[in-house]
């Protein structure tokens, strides 16, 4: 089957209602504490969330921190994840359940993180293709998306590359 005859992302309208909800504060919130308590209490947040990206932060704090005054490298890993991960759950809101899993992750650290740290992945695009392609074949799909952290001064703090694999079930 050609790619040319599948959809590039799933309905707009289930995507947008997913939008207007976790881009509520508190609902976005009770999302984390009752299905991710971990990024909860790290105190994640999300920005910005469109088709094609996602921006999450995570401050530097008593929760956060590490022995040498920064953010502490496993909360940098969760709100990287989750600037994609956001993306993945938006476009598996109809047409059946998908499988979504990482199955991968590199990181590249250039600076020390401290204040707030904004993670940035732009994948939305790759990530609707993958989710339709699996839904189409019955296929698993991998895509790598990278997650960028930049600090307050837009300075680049940490590179992630998070591997998902995307299987629709039957």
């Amino acid at each position: 089957m050609s790619t040319a005859a599948i959809p590039a992302a799933d309905s707009p309208a289930a995507a947008a209602a997913f939008r207007r909800q976790v881009l509520k504060p508190a609902k976005l919130r009770l999302f984390l504490l009752r299905k991710l308590p971990m990024a909860w209490l790290a105190g994640l947040r999300l920005r910005a969330l469109t088709p094609e990206a996602a921006t999450v932060t995570i401050r530097y704090k008593y929760l956060t921190q590490n022995p040498f005054r920064s953010i502490y490298f496993a909360c940098l890993s969760m709100a990287a994840e989750l600037a994609s991960g956001i993306q993945a759950l938006m476009q598996v809101q109809r047409d059946g359940p998908v499988s979504m899993l990482v199955v991968g992750l590199t990181a590249e650290f250039s600076k020390k993180a401290v204040g707030t740290i904004a993670f940035t992945c732009p994948d939305g695009a790759a990530i609707a293709q993958a989710v339709a392609e699996s839904r189409a074949t019955g296929e698993g799909r991998t895509v790598i998306c990278t997650s960028t952290g930049r600090d307050e001064a837009g300075d680049v703090v940490a590179v992630f590359k998070i591997t998902w694999s995307f299987r629709a079930k039957q």
